[in-house]
């Protein structure tokens, strides 16, 4: 059978009139040469339905690591189909592909986080986790333990209660799980350390922490989440040492610490799981997804201490919650394959030495007169832009700055992503030094080009 998929440009764009992309501007697609059309990809490329070759600048989404067009992850894929197309993880059942990535997820994830739910997204994943930790606390019987603390500048997800947890920038004009949630001050020392030392600004993120917990009850509080570095909220780097800090805190208050690894795990800072092995916490839970398959398959992962994980399986308690696709087959043998792919290539420890190239090369930009800010760690990097580096006076919203910057990037042949005043760039990992550099130069020539022209 030959599916009937269009494969000019025009064709394709008609059939995409019926599409809903995700967070666009949904008015500004209807103009013209508003949409790109991505019909090819190979190794750390794209091509798109003009012919055009670019580097994948974004990694699909944060997300297609080991590169693009892998015959290992796609062969394992099809090998699973045509053996097992799938079968639920409900009730009293299981299959071994599933079974044997949790056991293999759970050899990576640091200290006794033994336990893995599967689910489709990384939304999915964090709506997960706070159920089951509510769960957990009812059979404690501690059932007014159920705020959870997040971060203005956070991203957590776009379901109902993920979009709760993520920064309320992201929720204007939509409803989302009101009450539950409660945000604690942004970590980004560059923007809003208003006059202090690092060390100070440190002290003042605890001390809104602690006046957080003290004002709410910590018997009222189930958990504090945080991504290692925050990603679509703004690439936000917290100060040294404020994940160490975090913890001690939520350990003092018997909170339970949830580590969003969506982005920073598999290898995108240089480690299986970054929580641990870069930022020196030890979480109750990690959530992880993306990098999980390399974006070949939807799967996402909520990886549970094993005193969490007792609580909830003892007698007497019912798991009520899970997605038909919970660990599909065809998406677990892509995450084994995947895996199998990092470690037999040392795509992780590789990452540590061009990752850290990429990272120092893009803070060359940090010269050129529209550049704020470059930060972020290894393969997960954002440029900030500006109108006056002194005063950090940011551009306003309709410059859409990034927006020009990332379609200049684009003709030169280097995929970005816009956010704001802020470019993205959370590339494959297979970049080499000869990647990194024409990537640095395609984004010094783009930044000069919008300069020139304001």
């Amino acid at each position: 059978m030959t599916l009937d998929i269009p494969t000019t440009t025009d064709d394709i764009l008609t059939s995409d009139t019926h599409l809903i992309q995700s967070f666009a501007d949904l008015n500004a697609l209807k103009q013209n040469d508003a949409r790109t059309v991505i019909v090819g990809a190979e190794g750390a490329y794209v091509t798109d339905s003009d012919g055009n070759k670019l580097i994948d600048g974004i990694g699909g989404l944060w997300c297609v690591n080991v590169g693009h067009r892998r015959t290992e992850i796609i062969n394992a894929i099809a090998d699973q189909l045509n053996t097992l197309d799938y079968y639920s993880t409900f009730y009293n059942f299981t299959h071994p592909t599933a079974a044997t990535l949790a056991a293999k997820v759970a050899s990576l994830a640091p200290g006794h986080l033994n336990s893995v739910h599967f689910g489709n997204s990384g939304s999915v994943a964090n709506d997960s986790a706070i159920r089951m930790l509510h769960h957990y606390y009812n059979r404690l019987g501690k059932k007014n333990k159920k705020l959870v603390l997040s971060r203005e500048g956070a991203y957590h997800g776009s379901t109902h209660l993920a979009m709760a947890m993520t920064t309320p920038a992201y929720a204007e004009g939509w409803d989302k799980a009101d009450g539950l949630v409660h945000h604690l001050k942004c970590p980004h020392f560059w923007r809003h350390g208003n006059g202090m030392t690092e060390a100070q600004y440190m002290d003042y993120l605890l001390e809104d922490a602690k006046s957080h917990i003290e004002t709410l009850g910590s018997e009222n509080i189930a958990c504090f989440i945080a991504e290692p570095i925050q990603g679509a909220g703004g690439l936000i780097v917290p100060p040294e040492g404020y994940h160490v800090k975090m913890g001690e805190l939520c350990k003092e208050y018997d909170i339970k610490y949830i580590t969003d690894e969506v982005v920073t795990a598999f290898g995108r800072l240089g480690h299986f799981f970054a929580s641990k092995d870069v930022f020196g916490v030890q979480p109750d839970i990690i959530t992880t997804a993306k990098g999980l398959t390399s974006g070949y398959q939807p799967l996402s992962a909520t990886i549970i201490s094993d005193e969490i994980h007792e609580v909830i399986s003892g007698e007497g308690s019912m798991f009520l919650h899970g997605m038909t696709y919970s660990g599909h087959p065809a998406a677990s043998a892509a995450a084994l394959a995947n895996i199998a792919l990092m470690e037999k290539e040392r795509i992780p420890q590789r990452g540590q030495k061009t990752g850290k190239l990429f990272e120092n090369n893009l803070h060359k930009l940090a010269d050129l007169d529209l550049v704020g800010e470059v930060r972020g760690s290894h393969f997960m990097m954002g440029i900030e832009f500006v109108k006056e580096k002194t005063s950090k006076t940011p551009f306003e919203p309709e410059d859409k700055i990034g927006l020009k910057i990332a379609r200049a990037a684009q003709r030169r042949g280097l995929i970005v992503r816009p956010l704001g005043n802020i470019a993205i760039l959370s590339p494959t990992l297979i970049m080499d030094e000869e990647m990194i550099d024409e990537v640095v130069d395609i984004m010094s020539n783009s930044i000069k080009e919008v300069q020139s022209a304001l």
